[in-house]
């Protein structure tokens, strides 16, 4: 009972809603014979012959119906509504299109990786600073001058005594005026052990003797391979403990072309190269940030860095020879006995590099290099018996 009392209240709403729609739509006055059976005040008669789709005979043109469909959202008399031409898709006259032919789009494992050992490596990418230490600009304008005026000397002619202690590993470090504290040659010949104080500045220890001589070691002049190496154990970085976001001391090792300021660490002029232990960076001849290359030194490791030189495997293009390639040039770095990286001696530098590979090609004779800064405590091994990792 309740039921059809609620259905019959609710038939009135909508009887007095409809009535309300028909008084305020003041549209064409029309018959409801004349309605489209879609249109909400159509009333079928009682008896209709039915002739077609929408009771339309076969002769007859279909007329659009006037007004706006009750749904649309401009259906308002002042809309302007105008229904669409043509008849309705279902009208039985009105044209059939085929469907479109469709096929899938072929399809792509995306979970495959594509293989990019072929691809040529990405450049390396350099900074502009280093996020540990920093020379000044002064020292790097000053070091700058200094090269210009004092140009890479030529090739020496030791003599067969001078090489056979080279060979020998008996080489003797040099402290430059910028360093401040004590290097201590050992008992063995080769081994050395350097202290520097908590305010030693920027300073690169040398060999008096280079480990690399033009006319002794070329592959030019002897057609064989030269590999030159040499180790360094790290026992002690800083005085009052290492942060590397605030290193106050640092080690680097590395290869240099004499001559050069004995100021700066090895890989930030002309004709040098280096592996810095405060930011794991590597420089050739980069006076600004480097780049990654591999971690920070710390206390109990032991590095070392090496360079072979060798006859290229292939014979020179003339783009290489234009751009001063004399042969094939390994550089590598060493961490606790493993070869740990490397990378190309001709590789294109970036265009902020003075001199590119200039002096690092095997055209001048090589020193080892080990450049400090702050209070560190190492030791330095020139000798092949005293070597963690063996090159040879």
């Amino acid at each position: 009972m309740f039921k059809k009392l609620k259905d019959k209240l609710k038939g009135d709403d909508h009887s007095a809603s409809q009535q309300q729609q028909q008084q305020q739509y003041q549209g064409p006055s029309y018959q409801q014979s004349n309605l489209h059976p879609s249109n909400p005040y159509y009333a079928p008669p009682q008896q209709q012959q039915q002739t077609g789709g929408h009771n339309m005979s076969s002769n007859e043109k279909y007329q659009a119906p006037p007004g706006p469909p009750p749904s649309h959202p401009g259906a308002s008399p002042s809309s302007g509504y105008a229904p669409p031409p043509g008849p309705p898709p279902s009208q039985s006259n009105f044209p059939q299109q085929p469907p479109p032919s469709w096929e899938p789009p072929p399809y792509h494992d995306w979970t495959v990786i594509p293989d990019t050992s072929l691809l040529p490596p990405p450049p390396s990418i350099g900074y502009e600073t280093s996020p540990t230490a920093n020379a000044t600009e002064e020292d790097g304008g000053r070091a700058y001058e200094w090269c210009l005026v004092n140009p890479l000397w030529p090739p020496q002619n030791l003599t067969p005594p001078t090489h056979a202690a080279i060979q020998n590993g008996q080489l003797a470090m040099l402290k430059p005026p910028t360093f401040t504290g004590d290097v201590t040659p050992m008992q063995q010949a080769g081994h050395w052990k350097c202290r520097t104080h908590a305010q030693c500045r920027d300073s690169v220890l040398l060999t008096n003797l280079p480990m690399y001589s033009v006319f002794w070691d070329s592959p030019l002049n002897t057609h064989r391979s030269k590999t030159i190496y040499f180790e360094l154990k790290v026992l002690g970085i800083g005085r009052g403990g290492f942060s590397l976001s605030e290193a106050d001391a640092g080690i680097a090792v590395g290869f240099i072309a004499p001559p050069y300021p004995t100021f700066r660490l090895p890989g930030w002029q002309r004709g040098s190269l280096g592996v810095h232990g405060d930011d794991g960076r590597k420089y050739v001849n980069d006076t600004f940030g480097g780049v990654d290359f591999t971690n920070a030194f710390q206390p109990g490791e032991t590095v070392g860095i090496g360079m072979t030189f060798s006859l290229p495997g292939n014979p020179l293009s003339y783009e290489q020879t234009q751009m001063g390639k004399i042969m094939d040039i390994d550089v590598f770095f060493t961490r606790n006995g493993q070869k740990e990286k490397g990378w190309d001696g001709n590789e294109e530098l970036d265009e902020r590099s003075e001199g590119g590979t200039v002096g690092l090609r095997g055209e001048c004779d090589l020193f080892p290099a080990v450049g400090v800064f702050g209070g560190v405590d190492f030791e330095v091994f020139f000798h092949p018996s005293q070597w963690m990792y063996q090159p040879f």
